[in-house]
């Protein structure tokens, strides 16, 4: 593991390219997603004509090749594109991260040229939104306990059962969806599938009403007999559960980016109103108890950026990441409810109304420790691999 990690020389002195990534991305979130955040938080939905927009400027198709209409960037630019949007909105962060890294991404990893292909292109071209669905009500944490199945019937697999909590489940155009072909082998019973939006038996369930990421659709994927095409099988079969595991490598990076974007905009809202705030004749700022406060929390956010671009270059050299993908996952997404915690403590009453973001931040960030894998379940991977 050691080798690993050292035999790659790092630079993270950004690129004239990576800046200028940065600065693109930043200008289309606070003019095209900030005058909308808390509208969209109320209305629980995003504009419809959302994702197009995120298209074109290539964030629907971040990572994935050119002959796709991908933009072909690197892992380390995807994490600046989602920590840039989730500086000005976690929840549209959440679901370019979904559609990315998770749907897209199984997609890219796995599948056959036929279906890079057929899916693909559409994805990167922002026509539909990807979805993924792994979780189910009695399976979180423990997602080798599944219940949905898929068992064959001549030239097609019928899909029985029911996802939850899956961004994008109500309207993602594009799902795939793990299930057990074969319980008798444990984890190498579990395959995964690609299901089209408006198959015969697939259906939306419940659409959760949630505490933050709100404008981010969650809902629960019902799937009552569902046939779909042997040709829609996404990778061998049985190696779902398998594949899923390094699809999750991959996607807690990009979870680590949004904590580190939202951290940061919890940070530059609390360092603005302690700048302007007066009490006892003087800006809050020059108070050494609100200094530290913000001192603590740059030198934090700053280690997690760190830790999540590290994570994503050894990605880029093909290195194996679990172990780094969790520590960055984990270390920032508990440093992003430090910075949202300060932030509202900062605002002081003002941190507790809709009128100043501070609460948003603060219920929005609770997730990025339960998403994707929770606290728990990073530090009992990281040791795992420090056992190892």
């Amino acid at each position: 593991r050691t080798s690993v990690i050292h035999c790659f020389p790092m630079d993270f002195r950004p690129t004239e390219e990576q800046d200028l990534l940065r600065r693109t991305v930043r200008e289309f979130a606070e003019s095209e997603i900030g005058p909308h955040v808390m509208a969209w938080d109320e209305a629980q939905k995003f504009s419809d004509d959302l994702l197009p927009k995120l298209a074109a400027i290539g964030l629907a198709g971040v990572q994935f090749p050119e002959e796709y209409g991908g933009a072909a960037l690197s892992a380390v630019d995807y994490c600046i594109c989602i920590e840039e949007l989730a500086r000005v909105c976690p929840a549209v962060a959440l679901s370019v991260a979904a559609h990315n890294g998770l749907c897209s991404a199984h997609i890219s990893m796995f599948g056959s040229a036929e279906q890079k292909a057929r899916f693909l292109p559409r994805l990167v071209r922002g026509e539909v939104w990807g979805a993924w669905g792994l979780t189910e009500a009695g399976a979180g944490s423990d997602a080798a306990g599944m219940r949905t199945t898929a068992a064959r019937a001549g030239g097609s697999w019928v899909l029985a059962g029911a996802k939850t909590f899956i961004a994008r489940g109500r309207i993602g155009g594009v799902m795939v969806v793990i299930a057990v072909t074969d319980r008798t082998k444990g984890h190498r019973g579990i395959s995964a599938f690609i299901v089209e939006h408006g198959t015969p038996g697939m259906s939306a369930g419940k659409k959760e009403n949630k505490l933050g990421m709100r404008a981010s659709d969650t809902s629960e994927v019902i799937f009552d007999q569902c046939r779909v095409p042997s040709d829609q099988l996404l990778g061998e079969e049985g190696q779902g559960f398998i594949n899923t595991l390094q699809v999750l490598d991959g996607g807690r990076i990009g979870i680590a980016a949004l904590a580190v974007g939202l951290a940061q905009g919890a940070y530059e809202a609390a360092l603005a109103y302690a700048k302007e705030r007066r009490q006892f004749g003087q800006a809050i700022a020059e108070f050494q108890g609100i200094q530290w406060k913000l001192a603590d929390n740059a030198t934090r956010i700053e280690a997690a950026r760190l830790l999540t671009y590290r994570a994503a270059y050894l990605r880029d050299q093909s290195a194996r990441t679990t172990r780094e993908s969790s520590t960055a996952k984990l270390f920032a997404s508990e440093v992003a409810v430090r910075a949202a915690d300060d932030c509202v403590q900062i605002h002081g009453g003002y941190g507790f109304v809709k009128d100043y973001p501070a609460e948003k931040y603060f219920r929005d960030v609770k997730l990025l420790t339960i998403g994707e894998g929770t606290s728990e379940i990073q530090r009992l991977v990281i040791a795992r691999q420090v056992l190892a």
